[in-house]
């Protein structure tokens, strides 16, 4: 049986890993749009997380299995190969595609120059070879970032680092020299509710006060608005521990640094504000619980000054060719990983990861999630394999004008950015645009 696996980000590779070890006789391509394999793995955790990133070294053992087949650089819908010729060459396609786009804040003046996606900002600094923005940090004093998950942590946190601290990581030598020469001194990090609601984790929360000549402030007064935050007893133990780091922020004398993050709480952003042009200033809100675990707007308000402004609301799924999407969830319908068409699930397509459960929990939620859908596809197989198959997908592919990027010429992308990283006198250092990563492939590395 030859299975597809459209996406080689985590849940990519985990449902490559299930099949493999679930069926003896399997034969795995794994396909992804870009040359460079593990997904947000690599274009989303932060560079300072390298034990995080060191999960690549468990997503390669599963990529160089024997039968087990990298090809990058496969575009699947409008402009690539349509999703129709891929259930012609495969038994089975699975689709682990992820969520590609922002959420929206949905008010005026989100869209002036300096108010950007977190995901733009990650891209950026993650050498990711679609990001095209710059300039992120220039003429910028005061920044706010606009939500209170892990990626909020983690661009807060890219926005108080030293160069120092950045220099031995991979990212891209543009965006370290950009933040070496950054004149952010204040960031404000916002959330519409309260502590007890917030989503991120209390190891990347402590890891703000960790940050050298950085001081981290919360308002007492705006976390006592949280009723749980008097009274953490009844909250889950990670949400716990998250009001004990804040109460003892809280409690802390100020103190002379170079950098200063405050974490503001039950604010809700109602305007970005122009200043010459650009932004300028946030206007938020003050919000407070209204008793049902949401919160609702007092009428009274607040301006934030920022220069910068990083929208981190959340991602959304986008609809994939032929396959049936719910606008609502950003989800492709399915029962245990199978895709639903109508009313029924309709075995050769399966999805996996957040385009089948969405944008929810950590990278190791996604192996029982893919198992899942390994689970129904191989219950699905002695169907499956009635189809006859011609030819070797890959053949195929390239009869049909596609270049993929082989194993091989991964391997290449990373002997270049070793080589990269050695002649600026750092460790490896990302490649940041597609011409540099195909020259790469292609052995043209100057």
């Amino acid at each position: 049986m030859r299975v597809a696996v459209v996406g080689s980000g985590p849940s990519g590779c985990y449902t490559a890993q299930s099949l493999v070890q679930q069926d003896p006789d399997v034969l795995v391509d794994v396909l992804d749009r870009l040359p460079c394999p593990y997904g947000l793995v690599r274009y989303g955790v932060a560079p300072d997380h390298e034990k995080i990133k060191s999960l690549q070294n468990n997503l390669r053992t599963v990529l160089e299995h024997e039968r087990v087949r990298f090809l990058g650089g496969i575009e699947i819908g409008p402009g690539g190969v349509p999703a129709a010729r891929l259930r012609e060459l495969y038994h089975a396609v699975v689709y682990c595609v992820g969520a590609a786009t922002d959420r929206h804040l949905g008010i005026p003046g989100e869209d002036l120059p300096g108010s950007w996606s977190a995901t733009e900002f990650v891209s950026w600094y993650s050498a990711h070879p679609d990001s095209t923005a710059d300039g992120f940090v220039v003429g910028a004093r005061s920044a706010v970032v606009i939500g209170v998950g892990n990626v909020a942590v983690d661009v807060t946190r890219m926005l108080a680092r030293g160069v120092t601290e950045l220099s031995p990581t991979d990212m891209p030598h543009p965006a370290l020299t950009a933040l070496a020469a950054s004149r952010v001194t204040d960031v404000h990090m916002v959330g519409r509710r309260g502590p007890s609601q917030a989503r991120f984790t209390t190891k990347e929360l402590r890891e703000l006060g960790s940050l050298p000549d950085t001081h981290v402030a919360a308002s007492a007064a705006e976390l006592a608005l949280d009723p749980a935050y008097l009274d953490p007893s009844a909250l889950p133990a990670p949400q716990r521990r998250n009001v004990e780091v804040l109460r003892g922020w809280a409690a802390a004398e100020s103190r002379p640094t170079s950098r200063r993050i405050s974490l503001r709480f039950f604010l809700r952003p109602v305007e970005v504000l122009a200043d010459g042009g650009r932004v300028g200033a946030v206007r938020f809100e003050r919000t407070v619980p209204d008793g049902r675990g949401g919160v609702r707007g007092t009428g009274e308000f607040e301006e934030i000054e920022a220069q910068l402004v990083l929208r981190s609301v959340g991602y959304r799924g986008i609809p994939v060719e032929g396959l049936p999407f719910d606008a609502e969830s950003g989800t492709v319908p399915n029962v245990d990983g199978r895709v639903v068409h109508g009313c029924s699930a309709v075995p050769r397509e399966y999805v996996a990861g957040w385009i089948k459960r969405g944008p929810t929990g950590v990278i190791g939620t996604n192996r029982p999630d893919a198992k899942e859908t390994v689970t129904s596809l191989l219950e699905d197989a002695p169907t499956l394999v009635h189809k006859e198959l011609r030819e070797d997908p890959l053949d195929a592919l390239r009869a049909e004008g596609a270049e993929p990027v082989e194993w091989a010429g991964w391997c290449a992308i990373e002997r270049a950015e070793a080589e990269l990283g050695a002649s600026l006198g750092r460790g490896v250092v990302k490649l940041p645009d597609w011409q540099s990563l195909m020259n790469a492939v292609h052995g043209n590395v100057p």
